[in-house]
């Protein structure tokens, strides 16, 4: 795992519309109630005069997040959700040695299974 520390210039860093980030809700942390932190996309980018600049998030759980702050949110980068499979051993002597792959391909099956499958449009 890895362990990030955000500098003036990371949080200056600007955010494109669907990019995934970890969001926490500075009112439900600060008031120490639960699910305060989820990941978002970001959805839609407001500017504001004088620079500022607020984000709609759509949370992967459902519902949105209006006007938030890019001081709570951070970037969570593909390269770190794509690590396992990256780093898998593919040719490894031991089926445990393939368990990040492995687990990786089912739950794509996983999701592509409970969808009806897609028909090529009907040309003619």
């Amino acid at each position: 795992m890895n362990v990030y520390t955000y500098t003036a210039a990371a949080l200056a860093a600007p955010f494109k519309r669907g990019d995934f980030v970890l969001y926490r809700d500075p009112e439900k942390f600060w008031k120490g109630e639960p699910h305060h932190t989820f990941v978002c996309r970001i959805d839609d980018i407001v500017p504001y005069t004088g620079g500022e600049v607020a984000y709609t998030l759509t949370r992967l759980t459902g519902g949105l997040v209006a006007k938030a702050r890019r001081e709570y949110m951070r970037l969570l980068p593909p390269a770190d959700a794509m690590f396992d499979i990256d780093t898998a051993p593919l040719n490894a002597s031991t089926a445990g040695d393939m368990t990040p792959a492995a687990v990786a391909w089912l739950t794509q099956q996983a999701a592509t299974v409970s969808r009806r499958p897609e028909l090529p449009p009907h040309s003619g």
